[in-house]
């Protein structure tokens, strides 16, 4: 009966040290997939600037990058992808085709993961200094205010004549499921100068 027991026990134990091995890579992949995607897409950016051309980052790749997002205060840089469709925010930032290219005049609209690329958002503080890097040349935002919307009732309105960057997000950061309503909207003003 003993034996029968400490059979059991072992067998539990096992089981349960593969399940927690197989969570942990389950949950690192999503991060790993995010880390190498942008070095891919950090290498496809540098070809862009230098040449002017789109380049895909991977053969595969069904959106290219179209600016590199820099918020100084906190060190980060992403790539942001033309398209904001469920396939680009798995890689990146996506920017929405609907809305003024970033870094170009008008309201553009970049969307991104809470957990992954922008995780950072929730660290941004009103005033923080942003830049948009395209093709054309950098632009400079300064955060101006952050808001949460509920998407069931509040629609963005991006039919403004205003020249910023929204910066979109799923809210809260810390949720345990990713598909809630509720959306993190950082607004930022286009600055006249590099501030």
């Amino acid at each position: 009966m003993t034996t029968r027991r400490n059979r059991c026990t072992h067998l539990l134990a096992i089981a349960s040290a593969v399940l927690g091995i197989a969570l942990c890579v389950d949950a690192g992949y999503v991060h790993a997939k995010a880390w190498l995607a942008q070095v891919l897409l950090e290498r496809a950016w540098a070809r862009t600037l230098v040449d002017g051309g789109t380049h895909a980052p991977w053969p595969w790749a069904d959106a290219a990058p179209v600016a590199r997002l820099i918020v100084p205060r906190l060190a980060v840089t992403r790539i942001v992808l033309g398209g904001d469709d469920g396939r680009a925010l798995a890689f990146a930032p996506g920017w929405s085709g609907s809305t003024a290219l970033p870094g170009e005049i008008g309201l553009g609209v970049v969307s991104a993961h809470r957990d992954t690329h922008f995780r950072f958002l929730a660290d941004l503080v009103s005033g923080d200094a942003l830049a948009v890097e395209t093709r054309n040349g950098t632009r400079h935002y300064r955060v101006r205010s952050m808001r949460v919307v509920d998407a069931r009732t509040t629609r963005i309105d991006t039919s403004t004549d205003i020249d910023g960057l929204l910066l979109v997000t799923c809210w809260p950061f810390d949720a345990i499921d990713a598909r809630g309503p509720l959306r993190y909207v950082v607004e930022a003003a286009a600055t006249s100068t590099g501030a």
